[in-house]
C-alpha cells in the first residue's frame, strides 16, 4: 500500500503545531510595530526579546549578540560581506572550504569581483577539512575564516573547535554556517570558539523567512541593510514579529527534545544505511560513518541517474533530494561530491535521505522496499552500466 514518506528534512521541516499556535496572535491581534512606544508596540517588543532569549539560551550567547535576519542565506551574507567590508583596510584574504553551501560560496565569489582573494580549502574523502591545510593557507592579510559546522549534503560534522583555535592564535575572525546543526546537535558558541554563527528557523520546525546571526561582542562588522536602528543598529527594517516568535518556540522545543531525537535518529539512520548496503549492490555511502549528522544519509547508486531515482520514489510517495535542495535543478554534479572525489558517474547517481521528527521505522521499511525495486528496474534499462565500467577501468 502506498505511503506518504517525507525524507527531505535537511531541505526544510514542517511547521510544528505548537509553533503555529505561538505565532497566531502575532499574525492578527498583536500587530504593533516593535519600534513604537505605545502598548501595542511594547507588547511585540517584549515578545521579540523573549524569543531572542530562547536563541541565546540554546547556543550559549548573550542577548546583544543575536541579530534576527530573514534566514541562513542572509546570515551568511551578513557575516562574510559584513566582516570583509569592515576589515578591508586590514586585509582582503578570506579562507573557506570547497564544500560550503552556496550561501557562503556565492558571497565569496562576489567579493572576488571586488578585489578580495579567497582560498578554498580541500577536504578529504569523507568531507573533513584538515587543520594543517588551514594553517598553511593563513596569510598576514587573512581577515576571516568561514567553515560550516556540518555539511548539508553528506552530513560531515567539521572539527570546528580545532579550526577556530587556529584562527584565535592568529587573531582572525571565525564564522560557521550552523544551519544544519542548531536545534539538532549541541551547539555552544564558546565551546566552538566562533565569532559568528548562522541559524535558520525552518531547519528546526520553525517558519521560513526568519533566521539569526550570532555576532560575538566586539566583532567588527558592517550592516548590509541600512535604514532604521533595529537589531542593535545592525539590521534595519521592521522585524518579522510572528516569524521571530515562531523561531523562539521552535528552538525551545528542539532543545528540550534534542537528546532523545539524537538517539532515535541515529538508530534509524544506521538501520537504513545497513539495510541499503545489504539489499542493493554497487552502492556507496558518501560522507563519514561517524562524526555525521544523526539524520543524514547520502548514497551513490552506480549505473543509474539520481534524478530518475528521485522521480520514481516520488511516484511511490517518497520525497528525497538529489543533493542540496537549493541547487537540485542544476545538471552539474554536486560540488560537494566533486570535492570528495566521487567519480562523475557516481555523483550523478546520488540521493540524499534526511530524517526528522516524524520519521518512523515503518517509513524507512517502506522506502527500502520501493528503493530496492526502483534500482533494480532502472538498472535493467540503464545505458550507463557498460559505459561506467569502461570509464572506471580507464
Amino acid at each position: 500500500m502506498k505511503r506518504e514518506v517525507y525524507l527531505d528534512y535537511a531541505a526544510t521541516t514542517p511547521l510544528r503545531k505548537e509553533v503555529y499556535e505561538a505565532m497566531k496572535p502575532f499574525l492578527k491581534e498583536k500587530f504593533g510595530n516593535p519600534s513604537s512606544i505605545h502598548h501595542f508596540g511594547r507588547e511585540t517588543r517584549t515578545a521579540i526579546e523573549e524569543a531572542r532569549e530562547k536563541i541565546v539560551k540554546a547556543i550559549g550567547a548573550k542577548s546583544d549578540e543575536i541579530i534576527f535576519t530573514s534566514g541562513g542565506t542572509e546570515s551568511n551574507n551578513m557575516a562574510i560581506k559584513g566582516v570583509a567590508f569592515a576589515l578591508s583596510t586590514k586585509g582582503k584574504h578570506i579562507i573557506t572550504s570547497k564544500v560550503e553551501h552556496h550561501a557562503v560560496l556565492e558571497p565569496c565569489h562576489f567579493l572576488e569581483k571586488l578585489g578580495f582573494e579567497i582560498t578554498y580549502l580541500p577536504v578529504d574523502r569523507e568531507g573533513f577539512v584538515d587543520p594543517d591545510d588551514l594553517k598553511k593557507a593563513l596569510r598576514k592579510d587573512t581577515i576571516l575564516i568561514s567553515i560550516m559546522h556540518a555539511n548539508n549534503e553528506i552530513g560531515t560534522i567539521e572539527p570546528i573547535q580545532e579550526l577556530s583555535k587556529i584562527a584565535k592564535e592568529y587573531d582572525i575572525y571565525f564564522h560557521t554556517d550552523a544551519v544544519q546543526t542548531v536545534g539538532h546537535i549541541p551547539v555552544n558558541v564558546d565551546e566552538l570558539g566562533v565569532d559568528l554563527l548562522s541559524i535558520s528557523a525552518h531547519k528546526f520546525y520553525g517558519p521560513k523567512g526568519v533566521g539569526a546571526l550570532y555576532i560575538r561582542k566586539g566583532t567588527k562588522i558592517h550592516p548590509l541593510i541600512h535604514g532604521g536602528s533595529q537589531e542593535n543598529n545592525k539590521r534595519a527594517g521592521t522585524e518579522n514579529v510572528a516569524g521571530i516568535i515562531g523561531m523562539g518556540k521552535a528552538i525551545e522545543l528542539a532543545i528540550l527534545e534534542m537528546d532523545k531525537e539524537i538517539e532515535r535518529l541515529t538508530e534509524l539512520r544506521d538501520y537504513f544505511i545497513r539495510e541499503v548496503e545489504k539489499r542493493i549492490s554497487d552502492v556507496y555511502l558518501n560522507g563519514p560513518r561517524s562524526n555525521r549528522l544523526p539524520n543524514n544519509i547520502n548514497f551513490s547508486f552506480a549505473y543509474v541517474e539520481g534524478e530518475s531515482i528521485l522521480l520514481h520514489l516520488d511516484l511511490e510517495g517518497v520525497e528525497v533530494s538529489t543533493g542540496s535542495a537549493c541547487s537540485s535543478s542544476s545538471l552539474e554534479p554536486s560540488h560537494v561530491l566533486s570535492a570528495i572525489n566521487v567519480p562523475i558517474e557516481l555523483a550523478h547517481g546520488s540521493i540524499r535521505f534526511t530524517l526528522g521528527l516524524y520519521t518512523t521505522k515503518e517509513d524507512l521499511n517502506y522506502t527500502l522496499d520501493v528503493l530496492e525495486r526502483i534500482i533494480e528496474k532502472l538498472r535493467t534499462i540503464s545505458p550507463y552500466k557498460q559505459e561506467w565500467k569502461i570509464n572506471k577501468k580507464s
